[in-house]
């Protein structure tokens, strides 16, 4: 069952997918919309330019009509009138039709804005396969466009149909009436219709955007596994990355572990925790944490401390203040000064006497450790 539910896709799509389906020119478009917008374009450009276009083809066509016996009975000056006329026409609609273009080509961009991807004119051979061509025109896909055609033809066929019976007397009318007075009413009673008919367009329109946005939004959902997979992909696998830290973390203690022969002294629990420490007046403004660890990796340190000759202090709790509260290559805190300070001056002391310059320092004892630092102090009083 989780195998099952895994393969079903269930998850919404990722801002990746949804960026690779752009990429690849897909996104979520409404042919309705379109159509809706080019309509109301053309109505608008003829509210606009419907005098001047009627008044040019008035023009026209009464240039059109008169013709004298020169132009009649002489090929050569008939043809060129003609051109003249057809030229004219076509300046006189040049306005409107630019406007139908400009909003046939840039009415797909208020859904999802402007998507270039050359991706879709690659060649594909599997759209040559019959088989696949079949399915697609008996899929599910195929069968909601076909709804939604039925249903367009009815919401228009219907609205126009209902605008014809409704203005039927003004248009028998119409055969009554004077020529001057029939034209404008003619006018009137296309736009009335024009506008009906578009109240049905947007109403087809509001209902197709939203459904083309959930269509689109369906195709792209995401499968469980494929969103494990995208996070192992865009993040990385848990298994190699754990991997990197765990070399990384051991690459880190072996360069500890080389700092270790440097260190002026190491300061131990005795054995839960070992701190090494190290100091130089020319560089350093405090001391500095070179190597710390606990338990096993205290050990080690200690082992290869005696290694090397680096002088080892027991002083708990002071290993445990500097073991809680710093960090590889930190400058130890300002609290712990005066009890560093004593621990150095014995070290100084003691590498003398290996020298044979002095006599044998005795280990300091009770150094001056803030309660607050000591984490065996803050248990104890928690308790």
């Amino acid at each position: 069952m989780s195998e099952d539910s895994d393969l079903e896709k269930t998850e919404e799509p990722s801002q990746r997918r949804l960026d690779q389906a752009r990429e690849e020119g897909q996104a979520a478009r409404s042919r309705e919309l379109s159509t809706f917008s080019v309509l109301l374009a053309g109505g608008a450009g003829l509210w606009l330019m419907g005098s001047a276009l009627s008044a040019q083809l008035v023009k026209l066509l009464r240039d059109g009509l008169t013709l004298d016996a020169t132009l009649a009975f002489n090929d050569d000056l008939l043809l060129p009138r003609l051109h003249t006329l057809s030229l004219e026409v076509l300046v006189a609609f040049l306005p409107f039709l630019l406007l139908l273009l400009v909003t046939a080509a840039l009415s797909p961009l208020l859904l999802n804005g402007w998507i270039f991807s050359l991706k879709p004119l690659q060649p594909n051979l599997s759209k040559l396969n019959p088989i696949t061509g079949i399915g697609r025109m008996f899929s599910i896909n195929s069968l909601v466009e076909l709804g939604k055609a039925i249903a367009k033809s009815l919401v228009v066929g219907g609205i126009g149909a209902w605008a014809i019976w409704h203005y039927k007397d003004s248009v028998m009318m119409l055969i009554a009436e004077p020529l001057t007075a029939a034209l404008p009413h003619l006018g009137h009673l296309l736009w009335m219709s024009f506008v009906t008919i578009m109240g049905g367009m947007f109403l087809i329109a509001a209902v197709d955007v939203p459904f083309q946005l959930w269509e689109h939004n369906k195709k792209l959902k995401m499968t469980k596994e494929e969103v494990r997979k995208e996070a192992r992909e865009s993040e990385g696998d848990p298994q190699v990355k754990g991997r990197i830290r765990s070399m990384q973390r051991e690459m880190a203690r072996r360069r500890m572990m080389a700092n270790i022969p440097t260190a002026d002294v190491v300061v131990t629990n005795p054995t839960h925790y070992a701190v090494a420490l190290s100091y130089s007046e020319k560089g350093m403004g405090a001391p500095v944490v070179v190597a710390k660890g606990s338990h096993l990796l205290a050990a080690r340190i200690r082992e290869i401390a005696i290694k090397n000759n680096v002088p080892i202090l027991e002083a708990p709790p002071l290993a445990r203040a500097l073991h809680k509260h710093t960090e590889l290559g930190q400058a130890i805190p300002e609290a712990l000064y005066n009890a560093v300070a004593e621990v150095l001056a014995y070290v100084y002391q003691l590498r003398r006497y290996r020298q044979g310059s002095g006599v044998m320092p005795d280990a300091p004892h009770d150094l001056p450790v803030p309660p607050q630092l000591d984490p065996a102090s803050d248990e104890e009083g928690s308790i």
